[in-house]
This record gives structure tokens, C-alpha cells and sequence, in this order.
């Protein structure tokens, strides 16, 4: 009896089994810790991505060959020097689907005939965001050509519209290292978009 009493009296080992029983708890918050600031840097080079994507496309040719290479002094309503109307165009929206890239008019908008969407460029502009975000498909970039008020008909210099450009991104994905523990596997990213105004819009790298 007197050894099972000193048995339940003793504390050895105590701060180790509370250790213990605090551990899980412990590399649950630390892992969570980790992944808050891993997470805060992918969003970080993402939206770098796109500022950076946003300022080459602006230097760079345009995606909608179509649009780059339209005279609009041309159809017979404007005459050249004629600040161009959005009802001559809207804008147009390129992106990649599963790598094939085309150009389509924005839903209720009038565009002029886009053409064969420049590939190259798309790749381009893809390549440099890269450079920050090396995870980046091309089915996660969107460029938007809308419209912004500038550029005149038969611009002589290059394209007769200056739109303004958007890159986006979409479908980014953010693995953490804590689900591994719960059985997920990703966790979606926000959307991301940067816009400036077509500069020269030509070249295969700023000038």
C-alpha cells in the first residue's frame, strides 16, 4: 500500500506528458503560423506578377492581332484624325484554353475583326510574369483590351486605339502545409488584376 501511495504521490514526469499533450497543439499553431506567411507571399508575387505583366503587355504587341494592325479612317463614318467612339470599340477579352489562346469581343460591345490572336505576345507577357510567379499556366492569365477614350482613326504610328490594359489573374491555388495533417489539398488564391494604357504596343520587348 505504501509504494502505491507514494506511486500516486509522485510527480516526475510531469512536464514532460504535459509536453507532450501540448505538442500536437503546438505544431498545429506553428505549422499555421508558417503557412499564414506563405500564403501572404504568394499573394504578394502573384499581384507582383501582374503589375509586371500589366507593364509589358503596354510596351509590347498587342494580343488581338486584329485590333493592332485596323485602320478605323477605313469603314467610311470616321475620317482620319477622328478621336475613336466606344461604339466603334468596346473591348475585347484574350485568354488561353487549355494553351489554345483566342480574342473575343466583350459581351455587348462592338469590336472590329480581331483576327488570329498573336500568340507570341500572349506568351511573352506570360513568360515575364513568370519571372516572379514561376507557377503561372497560361489558363491563369486573362489581358483585357477596354476601352479608355484615346487613340484617333488612321494613326499612322502604330495601332489607331490606345485601350487600357488589364492583366488578371485566375485559379491560383495555395497548398498549405497544415493540410496535410487534415486530409485537403489546396486553397484558392483571389483573383488579381493590374491596369495601365497601351503605350507604344509593339515589339517583342520594351524598347
Amino acid at each position: 500500500m505504501r509504494l502505491l501511495r507514494n506511486l500516486c504521490a509522485a510527480k516526475a514526469g510531469t512536464t514532460a506528458a504535459e509536453f507532450a499533450m501540448l505538442l500536437p497543439l503546438l505544431t498545429l499553431l506553428l505549422l499555421g503560423a508558417i503557412d499564414g506567411g506563405r500564403y501572404l507571399w504568394a499573394c504578394n508575387r502573384a499581384e507582383k506578377a501582374t503589375q509586371m505583366g500589366a507593364r509589358f503587355a503596354v510596351v509590347t504587341d498587342m494580343v488581338p492581332g486584329g485590333l493592332a494592325g485596323y485602320d478605323f479612317a477605313i469603314p467610311g463614318d470616321l475620317t482620319q484624325g477622328d478621336p475613336i467612339p466606344q461604339s466603334k470599340f468596346g473591348g475585347a477579352t484574350c485568354q488561353s484554353n487549355g494553351g489554345v489562346v483566342s480574342c473575343t469581343c466583350d459581351t455587348g460591345q462592338t469590336c472590329p475583326p480581331l483576327g488570329t490572336a498573336n500568340t507570341t505576345a500572349f506568351t511573352n507577357i506570360l513568360a515575364r510574369m513568370r519571372l516572379f510567379y514561376p507557377a503561372l499556366t497560361a489558363d491563369n492569365l486573362v489581358i483585357k483590351y477596354q476601352y479608355s477614350g484615346l487613340g484617333y482613326a488612321g494613326d499612322p504610328n502604330g495601332s489607331d486605339v490606345a485601350p487600357l490594359v488589364v492583366v488578371q489573374l485566375r485559379n491560383l491555388t495555395f497548398t498549405p502545409n497544415l493540410y496535410r495533417f487534415v486530409g485537403a489539398s489546396t486553397l484558392p488564391l483571389p483573383s488579381f488584376s493590374t491596369a495601365l494604357t497601351l503605350e507604344d504596343g509593339s515589339g517583342a520587348k520594351s524598347n
